[in-house]
């Protein structure tokens, strides 16, 4: 196995009594995209921020190309470049700001213009190069700041909150943007975000943070198929979680009751232990009420009335209420198609396997999201029965998008209401930052792309 390009070892951070970092070993090989990934408060910023060598560990350390100390971070500081989440840009025009670094480079204006011109053409904003900074909203002044971390050509890229200061189809510009400049470039990313889609999408490998500590590393397949505890399932999706307990156990496979619904998950958990067992909505597969079953295909087969529908583009989220609340996600055509209004009786079908059980002291329980509340409905119709034909479009999500982790039709899903995190301040230049108009910075911006004040 290669070495990494960039590698913590024992990285503390501290500030007074708090810490904020405490991650063994964290490894970046060259040519990959990682992704720290974690709520606000999680230390991915921090630790991002550690490795770029922008702050010193409180103990531990870092080492690039196998350098640690002044070396390595000289020779890091020559290689990288870093975009924070609020940029500093000075009051002059965006091209200025483009080609700062290169001219405290000494290289020559010809050659600053024609590297500037390229990469405003390869970000698409060559109509705002001229407009002074002021004038930029914020998306364009994140795009600015990703120019003047570009035209250095640097080996290795740092992005803290990427997509922050973009709306929802910016930021998959962006996306495609960022994706586009690492192939071409041979770029190696590190980027942190509290943002799954763009950390599954973008990302070779995802880290998952918690409280400073490193809980689960892998790709994003890995993390979607075997979320390592219901904290990590919420940010790959499965941000729906019930209440259960275990009445049998059968060798990975466990019998669990909730709320009077009798379901065969997967986990690992003893008889009469509380557990939470998280789904994805997508797995949730729905045919009419009243069609026959297959002999011997009911297991983890109810039945439960729509009460409630959201549409979202081609996607939509069907609310359920049976035994307890479920979600299910469907494509537009599969619940036109089954003619899923309000009230309507359906059978639901769910593979053990998409059903994943954790025993309640397993994972932060005041992080998990609030389980569904049980309902009171009538008892299952007589002679009432579903089939549930998996691999048929009109009863449920296409086979494309059931196809396993990592499908893309899945994890295009816009998160629900209540898993979007507060945002943050977007980034941008305020009117305090910078130096007077018409003036030059007198500290040199150094090689990471920041400037001086």
């Amino acid at each position: 196995m290669s070495l990494p390009l960039l590698a913590g070892d024992r990285l503390r951070r501290t500030f007074g009594a708090d810490t904020v970092v405490d991650v063994d070993r964290i490894e970046v090989f060259e040519g990959e995209t990682l992704a720290l990934l974690g709520p606000g408060g999680s230390g991915k910023s921090t630790l991002l921020r550690l490795l770029a060598m922008l702050e010193p560990p409180t103990s531990g350390r870092v080492t690039f190309r196998g350098h640690a100390g002044q070396r390595g971070e000289r020779a890091l500081r020559s290689s990288s470049a870093i975009v924070l989440e609020r940029p500093h840009l000075w009051r002059e025009s965006a091209a200025y700001n483009i080609g700062l670094g290169l001219r405290l480079r000494r290289v020559s204006p010809l050659e600053t213009d024609r590297r500037v011109a390229r990469v405003c053409a390869a970000l698409q904003i060559e109509h705002v190069s001229a407009a002074p900074v002021m004038a930029l909203s914020p998306a364009e002044a994140w795009r600015v700041a990703l120019a003047q971390a570009l035209v250095l050509e640097p080996d290795l890229l740092f992005l803290d909150e990427p997509a922050s200061a973009l709306d929802t189809d910016a930021a998959e510009r962006a996306r495609r943007g960022l994706a586009g400049l690492a192939r071409d470039r041979s770029l190696t990313l590190v980027l942190a975000t509290r943002h799954r889609n763009l950390a599954f999408h973008l990302a070779d490998r995802v880290t998952v943070l918690a409280d400073g500590k490193l809980r689960q590393t892998g790709s994003p397949a890995d993390l979607y198929a075997s979320p390592g505890d219901p904290w990590i399932a919420a940010p790959t999706g499965a941000e729906l979680v019930f209440a259960a307990r275990v009445t049998a156990v059968h060798g990975a496979t466990l019998e669990v009751e909730a709320g009077g619904l009798a379901l065969s998950v997967v986990g690992e958990a003893a008889v009469g232990a509380a557990v939470h067992v998280v789904y994805r909505p997508e797995d949730l597969l729905l045919s009419p009420a009243t069609l026959a079953v297959a002999e011997g295909s009911a297991r983890n087969l109810f039945y439960a009335n729509v009460a409630g529908r959201a549409d979202d583009r081609g996607l939509v989220r069907m609310r359920l209420r049976g035994p307890l609340e479920f979600v299910a996600l469907l494509t537009r055509t599969a619940a036109d198609r089954l003619a899923l209004e309000p009230d309507t009786r359906v059978a639901v079908r769910v593979a053990a396997t998409a059903l994943r059980a954790y025993p309640v002291e397993d994972g932060p329980r005041a992080r998990l999201a609030p389980g569904p509340r049980p309902a009171v409905v009538a008892d299952e119709r007589p002679g009432e029965v579903a089939a549930h034909q998996a691999r048929d479009p009109a009863h449920g999500l296409p086979a494309a998008a059931r196809a396993g982790p990592g499908s893309p039709s899945v994890r295009n899903a816009e998160p629900s209401a209540r898993d979007v995190e507060p945002s943050e301040p977007p980034a941008g230049t305020r009117a305090d930052e910078g130096a007077a108009p018409g003036t030059r910075p007198a500290v040199p911006a150094d090689v990471t792309g920041r400037s001086g004040s």
